[in-house]
């Protein structure tokens, strides 16, 4: 095969590319084969290896580009592989590598044996510089206390030339430093030189990768991208700075470090969670923020852990200094808002000039909680968010910058990029008091980037010129390349976990070397005098007008005005509230819309997209049921949810829609992205193509991390009060692994940090003998956070309903008609304020026969129906009503058709609260008065100790002034959320339904 493919390249069959592209394939073959039957002379030459394999692939692009380019040792053994040298023969097996080369080649060798000896030569000094490519940050200088090593291990790599006695390892000696070498085209240390001596060589490549700069970069694996951080990193002298940048560096380290300084001396016993040990973390955002700029980006947005943060505020995004010093104060109280939280947890938001490129520039900190991870995901989705306003689809004006963060698997998903993230780790080597021996598996805390190919650049936090090449080259790669990237600066923590911890209790020997530890700036001062940049005069200058601006902000501090919690916004809405920051209004526009737009929506909703589009005949046949259905006037659960959505873009509403199967719905309901069968990749999403000028529609699968989705998705309804964001769970248990999002953003968002949100959680929930854990959205965890008070009646005013929306911190609801559902969906935007909506979706009910609406439940006048009472018999003759029954949701079906079967239609009335919280308090008081001699029942399919019985007991007591005790029908006290057993869940709905509709059952109980 190899001596005929030699035969034709010679007759000119081949295309140059073919020839190229036939012996890579050579090379890969031979990296992956493993016998004599590969086939192709390359794939067999003895000296091929998998390291090596790469060299020879790189060496063979070049020699097709120009053969002068290689050693001519190269250019011959393409030549003879070219014109068909049978296997082995266009290459003599060389000695082993470790066999020393130090004899100089004799004239009297033949040249096969000195082409052999210059191969492999050639092939040490390769195998050499990709050593330090691969493992030079092993070897690195990157624990500024001197005392750990940042991958948890002491041993320098056999391949890292630490010593002369290892220069064997390559068949090298001592007399073979002088000797001149042809460099490969993999390296820029020459700086333009083709050969250096093996000495310089060393030399230089320890310069780049194993001094205070560690690169982790070898398992990318695009060629492209690799040489770009190669020539960040390589190229001599490329670290040198200017005099004037040094003078920046040392102002603002200045700044870093005297800014904690003053909040030690004014607050010694309170906590900050300051930054002493990674002072240079200041200079380090500043240049990445300056460097971003120059390359167009106009908006920033950060996450950070507590450490630090107050540090950020001041001398990052440059907030006044008297609104952080106020935090301090003992006499501060919670604002009316809510509870407020801690200082080093607060989020801000500032426009400003930036001094270095002259632009402007947005900075926002996200505020988060003590989960430290749980701010990524909504940084993320905030920044998505703003790109998506902007109309920024690559990322180049809006990007995020996350002070720790593993976020990395939505890095790169299309719904969910933000076109890269600069990741900047604190690494202070300790977790709280947890060596980072026993915190973690993997060599380096940033090992989780490897997963994406995002380079990894390690950095000594005490070297803040390597710090700040490191940020200048970082945010150069996210502007070329759209991709994450990582900044691991290794420091250290000075004092312990807080201020007023004591760190020697765990840590006696780090904690020993940081008390006799330098501070940075004093170190970089040192450096810059000895080196004529500044003089001691002019660093006490400096030190002088900052210390200057902190005592006159101290004083302004004391000013009551400037307390107050609205000054620590991190996504401010212009326009959208008061001048005070209270609605426009307190009323809600009614959210019913004309039948045109419901019969448009429908008609859409119900068609194929086009006439050469092959829909599935599944999706055809629920196509003609969605005709019939709106032929008929009538909707089910999935067209209530099409219409809302698309009335909402006809209105200029952004809508999106994310979750695990959302686009075709985990019950195979909604079908907002069809799929042509007979073209791959050929989707339409109909609800973008409604009207001319509509909103868009964005709907997405998503990943499977309900944290890191759902986090994502409350960032992105942070960003604008002007669009409906959902996210819905595939079961609304799995929820549970996004509480830490629910518990600490969503529930109290608005009290600690006055953050308004109006996210849509649509969470399936049912008993339906589906087992555990797809049945139970857990709705007692919902409600159990909700901030009404059980025995306070509220004053039932005229705008109760709106202004009681306004009071909560969110909203729960169970709907049992589309209609109430379209209603829910639309009220969420016509609200003049946002609020959060929990919203327990159904699963059987999306195709229940019963489960419909008319058109005329959704036309203009009509709105959201926080309690449907019983329109039968028994709701026509109240007064002989004997039973009460209240309910939420589903059960209601199943309540109606059991009662219908007993013959009890006229004694038993059944009410739906639709609105769980806040309470209807008005609309139930309404209805108990409605039936008087009824005894008052709260069924639900859900454990009693669980659903909603505990929530809506004390309150309809509450509004009966608690003169009519209020029982309880459904399944008894369990752990476990459902029973596994269909047989079992029978049962138990018989038991339940026969507590529910016995009458008087409950009278030897009072």
């Amino acid at each position: 095969m190899q001596r005929i493919f030699g035969v034709a390249c010679r007759a000119g069959r081949l295309h140059p590319t073919a020839q190229r592209q036939w012996l890579l394939q050579c090379v890969k073959r031979g990296i992956a084969g493993s016998s004599a039957r590969r086939g192709t002379a390359l794939a067999q030459e003895p000296f091929l290896n998998g390291e090596s394999a790469n060299y020879v692939e790189e060496m063979y692009t070049a020699w097709l580009e120009n053969p002068k380019s290689v050693h001519r040792s190269w250019d011959v053994y393409f030549r003879n592989t070219m014109a068909g040298a049978a296997p082995g023969e266009a290459y003599i097996r060389p000695p082993s590598l470790s066999h020393s080369l130090s004899t100089e080649l004799s004239p009297s060798l033949s040249p096969g044996v000195r082409d052999t000896k210059m191969v492999e030569e050639h092939l040490a000094v390769q195998s050499l510089v990709r050593a330090y490519q691969i493992r030079g940050h092993n070897a690195a200088k990157l624990d500024p206390l001197g005392i750990l090593d940042a991958d948890l291990c002491s041993n320098v790599p056999t391949d890292i030339i630490t010593s002369p006695d290892k220069l064997g390892f390559y068949g090298f000696s001592e007399k073979s430093l002088d000797q001149m070498f042809r460099l490969p085209t993999t390296t820029f240390i020459g700086g333009g030189k083709p050969e250096l001596s093996l000495r310089e060589i060393v030399h230089r490549l320890e310069t780049a990768y194993c001094q205070h700069i560690g690169v982790e970069f070898m398992f990318i694996n695009d060629l492209e991208q690799c040489q770009w951080i190669r020539q960040k990193f390589e190229t001599p002298g490329i670290m040198a700075i200017s005099t004037d940048d040094r003078r920046t560096l040392l102002a603002r380290l200045v700044r870093s470090t005297r800014f904690e300084e003053f909040l030690a001396r004014k607050w010694a016993s309170e906590k900050r969670f300051g930054v002493e040990g990674c002072e240079v973390l200041i200079p380090a955002l500043k240049t990445i923020i300056d460097q971003s700029s120059e390359l167009g980006v106009d908006y920033v947005i950060m996450g950070m852990p507590h450490r630090g943060r107050l540090n950020v505020l001041a001398n990052v995004i440059r907030k006044d200094l008297e609104q952080i010093f106020c935090q301090f104060d003992s006499k501060l109280e919670a604002a009316d808002e809510g509870s407020g939280d801690v200082k080093y947890h607060l989020g801000m938001y500032h426009e400003r000039r930036n001094r270095v490129t002259e632009r402007d520039i947005t900075l926002s900190l996200v505020a988060n909680p003590s989960h430290l991870e749980a701010v990524d995901p909504v940084v993320q989705g905030k920044t998505k968010a703003e790109q998506f306003y902007r109309g920024d689809p690559d990322g180049r004006r809006v990007m995020s910058i996350l002070m720790h963060g593993d976020t990395f698997h939505l890095s790169d998903l299309p719904s969910y990029t933000t076109h890269g993230t600069i990741h900047v780790v604190v690494n202070n080597q300790i977790g709280f008091t947890t060596d980072p021996r026993s915190s973690r598996s993997s060599p380096y805390c940033t090992d989780v980037a490897r997963v994406v190919n995002a380079p990894i650049f390690h950095v000594n936090g005490d070297d803040p010129e390597a710090v700040l090449h490191v940020c200048k080259v970082a945010a150069q790669w996210r502007h070329d390349f759209h991709k994450d990237v990582v900044i691991d600066l290794v420091c250290y923590r000075k004092n312990g976990h807080n201020e007023i911890d004591e760190p020697m209790f765990t840590q006696p020997l780090m904690y020993k070397q940081i008390s006799k530890q330098p501070l940075v700036l004093e170190k970089y001062l040192q450096y810059l005098i000895n080196t004529g940049v500044v003089t001691h005069e002019e660093y006490e200058e400096e030190i002088s007008k900052y210390d200057k601006i902190c005592e006159e902000a101290y004083v302004r501090s004391k000013d009551e005005k400037i307390m107050h919690i609205k000054h620590w916004l991190d996504s401010p809405w212009p326009g959208f509230f008061t001048l005070d920051g209270r609605p426009k209004s307190m009323s809600c526009p009614p959210t019913g819309v004309s039948e045109d737009v419901l019969a448009h929506i429908g008609n859409v909703a119900s068609s194929v997209p086009a006439p050469d589009f092959t829909a599935h005949s599944g999706i055809e046949r629920m196509l003609r049921g969605r005709r019939n259905m709106v032929s008929k006037r009538s909707v089910d659960w999935a067209l209530a949810e099409y219409m809302a959505f698309g009335s909402l873009l006809r209105e200029g509403t952004h809508v999106r829609l994310s979750g695990q199967d959302v686009e075709r719905g985990t019950f195979s309901h909604r079908h907002h992205v069809l799929h042509d069968q007979n073209v791959d990749k050929k989707t339409v999403v109909p609800m973008n193509h409604l009207w001319p000028n509509q909103a868009p529609y964005t709907v997405c699968n998503s990943s499977l991390s309900e944290f890191g989705v759902l986090g994502f998705e409350l960032g992105y309804a942070m960003a604008s009060p002007n669009a409906l964001i959902c996210w819905e769970a595939q079961f609304g248990d799995f929820h549970n692994t996004a509480q830490c999002i629910i518990d600490q953003f969503i529930s109290c968002g608005q009290a600690k940090w006055v953050r308004q949100n109006g996210i849509v959680l649509l969470l399936p929930h049912g008993m339906e003998g589906m087992g555990p854990e797809h049945s139970s959205a857990r709705p007692e965890r919902f409600l159990q956070m909700c901030n009404d008070d059980p025995d306070l009646l509220p004053t039932l005013s005229d705008d109760f309903e709106v202004s009681q929306l306004y009071d909560c911190n969110w909203i729960v609801v169970n709907c049992s008609t589309p209609a109430n559902f379209f209603h829910s969906l639309r009220r969420q935007i016509m609200l003049p304020f946002r609020k959060p909506m929990i919203v327990f979706t159904p699963k059987s009910l999306l195709r229940h026969p019963d489960a419909r609406s008319s058109f005329d439940e959704m036309l203009p006048g009509t709105d959201f129906r926080r309690v449907i009472s019983d329109s039968g018999p028994a709701g026509q003759a109240p007064e002989a009503v004997k039973r009460l029954l209240m309910c939420t949701g589903k059960v209601y079906y199943e309540l109606l058709k059991e009662r219908a079967n007993r013959g009890l239609d006229n004694d038993i009335a059944i009410c739906r609260i639709e609105q769980i919280s806040p309470f209807p308090h008005d609309l139930v008081i309404e209805e108990c008065a409605r039936f008087p001699s009824a005894e008052l029942v709260w069924c639900q399919e859900e454990h009693k100790n669980q659903g909603y019985y505990d929530y809506v007991k004390p309150r309809i007591r509450t509004a009966t002034c608690r003169k009519r005790p209020v029982w309880y029908a459904g399944r008894g006290p369990q752990p476990a959320p459902a029973t596994g057993n269909k047989a079992m869940h029978l049962a138990e709905n018989r038991r339940f339904f026969d507590a529910a509709l016995t009458l008087n059952s409950f009278k030897q109980l009072e």
